[in-house]
């Protein structure tokens, strides 16, 4: 377990000796990684690494057969499959999300992100008439909508073109600045330099490397 007792330093994430298996199938062995305030991490690995199952154990849609995660904070899950309703708009979307996360606020909320993500003009489009790029948008946002304390991103940029990939890291920029602690998970990783830690699954354990 964590032992610094300083929220300034204390672990945001911690995940120890994790380990998961689907019959025969051992994807994690020993997975160990924690993550500070205001850290940025990224976890990469081939396909059938096992990025998908740490990642649905840390948010809690999966329980490892041996291991400790543990959570401080609220948190924000940006998964790879749309969550979004394609039937809802864009502004619906996230008046339905703000409810389920005691949002009285969405309305400005929803402003800054749209604004932060260059999305503003499909506030009131049907989620089933944008772009691949733009529905990524809008999962991210409401990823972010509750302002968590540890966001969790699963192939976040998927889609994007340059100038929102950029927009991407200039708001996750600002919440390392804020102290928030966010973990991306992808197959691979570009500009290295602005993750303060990497980690590559291999055989089923989290191997650092180097970020510049």
């Amino acid at each position: 377990m964590p032992s610094s007792t300083d929220p300034a330093t204390r672990p945001l994430l911690f995940a120890r000796n994790v380990a998961k298996s689907f019959g025969r199938n051992r994807v994690l062995l020993d997975a160990s990684l924690s993550l500070a305030p205001g850290e940025i991490a990224g976890v990469t690995g081939e396909n059938g690494s096992g990025k998908s199952t740490l990642l649905n154990i840390i948010v809690g849609r999966l329980r490892p057969d041996a291991g400790t995660v543990v959570m401080s904070g609220r948190v924000g899950h940006c998964p790879q499959e749309m969550l979004v309703f394609e039937t809802l708009t864009v502004r619906e979307n996230f008046r339905y999300f703000a409810a389920a996360y005691g949002r009285a606020d969405w309305p400005k909320r929803m402003q800054v992100l749209l604004g932060q993500l260059k999305f503003e003009r499909y506030a009131d489009t049907m989620v089933n008439h944008l772009s691949g790029g733009t529905r990524q948008k809008l999962n991210l946002a409401i990823a972010y909508l509750h302002d968590p304390d540890i966001l969790v991103l699963d192939e976040p940029y998927s889609g994007f073109d340059w100038e929102t990939y950029l927009h991407f890291w200039e708001l996750t920029a600002e919440l390392r600045e804020r102290k928030r602690a966010v973990l991306v998970v992808s197959h691979f990783v570009q500009d290295r330099a602005r993750f303060d830690s990497l980690y590559r699954i291999v055989a089923g354990r989290l191997e650092p490397e180097a970020t510049r």
